[in-house]
């Protein structure tokens, strides 16, 4: 027996969380203008390497045993009539609707089109570029822009690779100076040349870039890993301008709803829980997320259950590999400063498969 009709709009990771979690109790659609999951966490190694080119395609059919699939794009929230409505005209009626729309991520780590073969199109189209640059230059120190410079070095030894950051540490936003020092350290010693304090921008020629202090780089490639933008324009769009902050994130309560819906949630990225947005919190929101959507459509009788309060994530591991055999972890330690793990424990959480069986598995499939 259901107990209503759930509706999540965005099939990435806390959606998919979200859907797969509320299956078994609710009438469960999941809305997402793609075919299949994209796995994000390896779309910088499928844009680099064309062995990886299909590895982040993950098909949905797997996923739900109840519930459906539907490949389309949300343009409204009807709340009036509780209904989600498609760009088609397509109208789903809904008792919950859960937006999961995620952010929008810079090249390669993007998923282009709605089709596998227009992403791995893309793809290719980077893989080709990295192959044949005399010189690559990332813009952004954070995370996805030392991996994807190591990446792209490991890649191309012969071609010369150019990291720029605005900040004056790498990894600046760990809250630790050591996991910025060792990624310096590593892409220093392959030859990765590291320029801080360098907020750059495009020049006025073609192939140029300047930074705030007038310096100009030339490079025949660049990729700009420099944030993420929640992708929730829709929104405003559709008249919801009022449940977004001012950088376009939804704003949620403590139990994940939108400010002043009982039954309107929104879960990862596209929120504004002050927390790292990184996949462990996504999912970590899913699940907070799909109990209080449960107590909500079995509120009523005298068992009624309270929902959970989302306690934002302050101590989540980060990882960042460089490469498929090295990189470091960050892994947060109770009461005193997190420690820095390096190439074994990265190799074997994360940077060999880059979490693939794991999703793949999330997915109803096996892990190969």
């Amino acid at each position: 027996m259901y107990d209503g009709d759930v509706v999540v709009i965005g099939g990435g990771y806390a959606g998919v969380r979200l859907a797969r979690r509320l299956d078994g109790t609710a009438r469960v659609t999941l809305v997402d203008r793609k075919e299949v999951f994209f796995h994000r966490i390896a779309s910088l190694r499928a844009g680099v390497h064309p062995e990886w080119t299909h590895t982040p395609f993950i098909p949905y059919d797997r996923l739900l045993r109840h519930g459906r699939l539907v490949t389309g794009k949300a343009v409204r929230v009807d709340t009036a009539e509780r209904q989600v409505v498609l760009a088609t005209g397509e109208r789903l009626p809904y008792d919950v609707v859960v937006i999961a729309t995620g952010a929008d991520y810079p090249e390669p780590a993007r998923f282009t089109g709605t089709t596998t073969e227009e992403a791995a199109k893309s793809f290719a189209e980077h893989q080709r570029d990295v192959a044949t640059a005399e010189h690559v230059l990332v813009v952004g120190g954070g995370p996805g822009g030392v991996e994807l410079s190591a990446e792209i070095r490991l890649a191309r030894p012969d071609a010369r690779v150019t990291l720029a950051h605005s900040g004056s540490a790498l990894l600046d936003s760990v809250g630790n100076a050591r996991p910025g020092r060792k990624a310096l350290a590593w892409l220093e010693s392959h030859d990765v040349e590291v320029l801080l304090d360098s907020f750059m921008s495009p020049g006025t020629d073609f192939g140029t870039y300047r930074d705030a202090r007038g310096t100009i780089v030339e490079a025949d490639l660049s990729f700009w890993a420099t944030g993420t933008t929640p992708n929730t324009l829709w929104l405003r769009l559709a008249g919801h301008g009022d449940w977004l902050n001012a950088a376009g994130r939804v704003k949620v309560d403590r139990t994940l709803r939108v400010e002043g819906r009982l039954d309107v949630f929104a879960v990862g990225d596209v929120n504004d829980v002050s927390e790292l947005k990184v996949t462990p919190a996504a999912l970590a929101q899913a699940d907070t997320a799909a109990h209080n959507i449960r107590t909500y459509l079995q509120s009523s009788g005298k068992h009624r259950r309270e929902p959970r309060l989302y306690r934002p994530t302050r101590r989540t591991p980060l990882i960042v590999p460089f490469g498929s055999a090295d990189g470091l972890t960050v892994l947060p330690v109770p009461g005193g400063e997190s420690a820095v793990l390096g190439s074994r424990t990265t190799t074997l959480a994360k940077a060999k498969s880059l979490m693939t069986p794991y999703m793949r598995r999330q997915l109803g499939y096996t892990a190969a």
